[in-house]
């Protein structure tokens, strides 16, 4: 069998701003969730049989605590965040697993139940649904995918290493140096993309690169 884990927050706010705006009988807006069930019971259509579906219930989490500049849900219109509840509850009462996540991220869900099903030998394939760099990390060879369903994309390890230029385990270390603004992090001063890969490609984790900064750094100028 084969296990897909949605990003639900991703889906929400996707289809939040790509499908006309519906209300319930009650003025709630419900238009993101219906687009959000729609897409999943097409998916189970086409034969899907295992579904997990994350969650960001709350938006902030134990992270913002370590890192002021974390994301917040500021910002975030209210008739997105209204829908979280009605969409958890739309999917359980479709069959559907839910992991609504209140201290940790829907991010942490996914990668715990990927590692997980990938262990499992009845699972053919672990498919995660989201465009995320951040997923990127637990993508393992063929066996743990990354899926793309607005483009319709599969990045496997070897995609990975094309559009990053670092294996999948390099990548917190790549975010961490590069920046990630969908979290709020702004990277470190005089690294880019070509930079990072080049680094991490030789030396995986930040931890493991030389204190020597000439001898690593591939940005730093040697002196005259």
């Amino acid at each position: 069998m084969d296990v897909h884990l949605i990003d639900g927050t991703y889906e929400l706010f996707r289809h939040f701003f790509a499908v006309p705006s519906t209300a319930d009988s009650d003025g709630q807006e419900i238009g993101a969730v219906r687009g959000v069930l729609t897409s999943v019971f097409s998916m189970i259509e086409h034969g899907a049989t295992h579904i997990g579906v994350a969650t960001d219930h709350v938006v902030e989490s134990f992270r913002n605590d370590l890192y002021p500049g974390y994301k917040t849900s500021e910002g975030v219109p209210a008739e997105l965040l209204s829908q979280f509840p009605i969409l958890e509850e739309a999917l359980e009462a479709m069959g559907v697993v839910v992991w609504p996540m209140v201290d940790y991220e829907a991010d942490d869900a996914l990668a715990s139940a990927a590692d997980k099903a990938a262990k499992d030998d009845g699972v053919r394939q672990v498919v995660i649904c989201t465009p995320d760099k951040d997923l990127g990390q637990c993508v393992v060879g063929t066996r743990v995918v990354q899926l793309d369903r607005r483009r319709d994309s599969i990045r496997d390890e070897s995609g990975v290493v094309a559009k990053f230029g670092v294996k999948p385990q390099s990548i917190p270390d790549y975010l961490a140096v590069v920046g990630d603004t969908a979290d709020g992090f702004p990277g470190l001063p005089g690294w880019g993309v070509k930079a990072a890969a080049l680094t991490l490609s030789q030396y995986p984790h930040l931890e493991g690169i030389p204190k020597d900064w000439r001898e690593w750094h591939p940005s730093k100028p040697t002196a005259a």
